[in-house]
């Protein structure tokens, strides 16, 4: 009878493809996460202007019937319409927001945590008559070229 050798481990070639796998995912899959948890964290900033927002839309229409720009809705708006301001050290990841008098929504995040201050501008557009949409947003800020809002 002839009896077969019976292979004990793996060989060195296929120790080193399994290297090389490993090394190509990891190459792939580091940069992807970090990409991840900024976007995460910048979520933060981006909800965070929802209810400034909201205020400058509720002062467009309970102030500004008729007009064809926003003024008087900063947060220096009396009514009590848009939130008062975030400084320096706001809440979390958001670093500061900021409403100016034409409505417009400067919201910056903190410079830690994997984050370096990247900004969400939201303007205001008064709609000519549109019953569906009191106001448009156009939005910019250097947190579109790093792709994380």
């Amino acid at each position: 009878m002839n009896a077969k050798s019976v292979q004990k481990g793996f060989t060195l070639i296929e120790l080193m493809i399994v290297i090389a796998i490993i090394g190509i995912l990891a190459a792939i899959a580091v940069p992807q996460y970090q990409q991840y948890t900024m976007k995460a964290k910048f979520t933060e900033v981006t909800s965070a202007v929802a209810p400034y927002k909201l205020g400058v839309e509720m002062c467009a229409a309970d102030n500004l019937a008729g007009a064809t720009a926003i003024t008087g809705c900063g947060t220096s708006n009396t009514t009590g319409e848009v939130p008062a301001p975030i400084v320096a050290g706001g809440l979390g990841y958001v670093s500061t927001i900021t409403v100016s008098d034409a409505g417009l929504i400067t919201a910056k995040a903190v410079t830690t945590s994997g984050l370096s201050g990247q900004s969400l501008v939201l303007q205001p557009t008064l709609s000519a008559s549109s019953a569906s949409a009191l106001i448009t947003w156009a939005k910019s800020g250097t947190c579109f070229s790093q792709n994380i809002c």
